[in-house]
């Protein structure tokens, strides 16, 4: 049997408004706000998962 490392990321996605002066400011004050618990993302939040494999190496000393 090959031994395979399997990585599971879940996205998280949620869409605030903000008034700000441009973009940049805009996302800073939303990241500070997600930063202090203003913004919390939960399972309602779920957008999508991603699953991927890779085989895991041998160590150096493995038999054959």
């Amino acid at each position: 049997m090959k031994t395979y490392e399997v990585t599971i990321t879940e996205t998280l996605q949620k869409t605030v408004e903000i008034e700000a002066g441009c973009h940049a400011e805009a996302e800073g004050l939303v990241r500070t706000a997600w930063k202090n618990g203003v913004h919390v993302l939960d399972a309602d939040a779920f957008t999508g998962v991603d699953i991927k494999s890779v085989l895991k190496p041998r160590s150096r000393g493995h038999e054959r």
